[in-house]
């Protein structure tokens, strides 16, 4: 699923960085960052937590890294557990157990109301929860909470409106990056009048239909309308969803401006749809988030040369920036997990995180000139400029029955209107039957 595979391959834009000759080669958080903080001293000495995320690999060796420069300033000594995939299926048992980690990463924003239900999270105290007022925005308060209590804090984040091309399928049709939907639509026509199709779609990869459809919708709604359609307060018949997927209609209801068409599009999963830009060069473009970066170098292209990318252009009045990212919650009610929970939502936590390869902070303070090479400081700067119109990925916010599933919800009925984008109604009356479904 989408969620696993962003969390797990967001890592390697420290790969894509290297193809680039960007990345630095040392990564360790430097002393004064990690240091006790003067006159402070280790209050936390001899204090054991245990943290469980999904990471491994490259991530789970920086986010260690982050776990350590806590260790180093508060005497607290932080072993790290990873939960696999699947998170929920490690938590429920130790839940169950009454044995839950300190703290724990959740993968998306639906777990913090689930776990909240069944009474497995400790609210934040008030030095956490004004440390979020701090150096967050009110929406990724929002996200962190359920009825009304603050759980958990936003601490990592992958940026999904993104359109990824190559270079040389731009300079060959002479055409130039979109600002704006119509420039996008325009540009796709001279592309594949150029002889090449223009946009890979991961058609049998549904998560990536959602994403097509959450940025096109947050550009032409606005993100009041799109916290009421994430939250089924407005119902998917409803004339702003059909605003968007006749947007969308304009660009995949041509057959020349999708590789195979709608056919071959819904046999092309993700990766596939990246290797057609890159590898075999049938298609110009790729719609997806920061991790096309691993797909594209894994193809031979390098990352700012023959592999570019520019922000999904402004479909309505709202230039979209809609993101995934990870929650951190407490399952035990003690000092350590409230401290450790605090210093990965500040400024200083935040920053020496993000000195590390394939790491996005939605903290508003974290400068980002902490980032180590050009690509992920540009998306960086876009999640701060977004301000308080960024957006979570949708999808991850619904139900998993209606926003999660393969075959199911809005992933079938995406792909059902990828097969026929003139049935904009039908698809809208098929979308709301699900949702109400999943809500009920």
């Amino acid at each position: 699923m989408r969620k696993s595979r962003a969390a797990a391959i967001l890592a390697g834009l420290a790969v894509a960085a290297s193809a680039c000759g960007n990345a630095p080669t040392t990564t360790e958080p430097s002393a004064s960052a990690s240091a006790p903080a003067s006159g402070g001293g280790k209050t936390l000495q001899g204090v054991k937590l245990e943290v469980a995320a999904k990471w491994t690999g490259d991530e789970q060796k920086n986010f260690e890294q982050v776990l350590k420069a806590f260790s180093d300033k508060t005497g607290a000594e932080v072993t790290y557990a990873s939960t696999g995939e699947d998170t929920g299926a490690y938590l429920g048992p130790r839940i169950q157990g009454k044995n839950p980690p300190d703290v724990a990463i959740l993968p998306q924003p639906g777990l913090v109301q689930q776990y909240a239900d069944q009474d497995a999270l400790k609210p934040l105290t008030p030095e956490v929860t004004q440390e979020i007022d701090t150096n967050y925005t009110p929406y990724w308060k929002e996200l962190g909470s359920a009825d009304g209590q603050v759980y958990g804090v936003l601490i990592k984040a992958a940026h999904k409106s993104l359109i990824w091309y190559r270079s040389s399928a731009f300079d060959d049709a002479g055409v130039q990056p979109a600002t704006t939907w119509d420039e996008l639509v325009k540009a796709a026509q001279t592309i594949a009048d150029s002889g090449t199709a223009p946009l890979s779609l991961c058609g049998a990869s549904g998560w990536t239909l959602t994403d097509l459809f959450e940025n096109v919708y947050l550009s032409t709604a606005g993100p009041e309308n799109y916290d009421k359609l994430s939250k089924h307060e407005i119902p998917w018949t409803d004339p702003s969803v059909k605003t968007a997927l006749e947007k969308i209609g304009q660009l995949v209801g041509k057959k020349e401006y999708v590789s195979g068409g709608s056919s071959g599009a819904l046999q092309t999963d993700f990766p596939t749809c990246v290797s057609e830009v890159y590898g075999t060069k049938k298609a110009a473009m790729v719609i997806e988030a920061d991790f096309v970066a691993v797909e594209a170098v894994q193809s031979g292209a390098k990352v700012g040369e023959e592999a570019k990318y520019f922000p999904f252009p402004k479909a309505g009045d709202t230039a979209p920036v809609v993101l995934g990212g990870d929650v951190a919650v407490a399952m035990k009610d003690n000092p350590g997990a409230m401290a450790l929970l605090q210093f990965l939502a500040s400024k200083e936590g935040g920053e020496i995180w993000a000195k590390l390869p394939g790491y996005l902070s939605p903290n508003k303070n974290v400068s980002p000139d902490n980032y180590p090479d050009p690509l992920t400081k540009q998306l960086g700067q876009t999640i701060v400029s977004a301000g308080d119109a960024v957006r979570y990925d949708m999808s991850d916010l619904a139900p998993s029955a209606f926003g999660g599933t393969d075959g199911k919800g809005e992933w079938k009925v995406l792909q059902d209107f990828l097969r026929n984008p003139t049935d904009v109604k039908g698809a809208q009356e098929a979308l709301e039957a699900e949702a109400k479904k999943a809500w009920k």
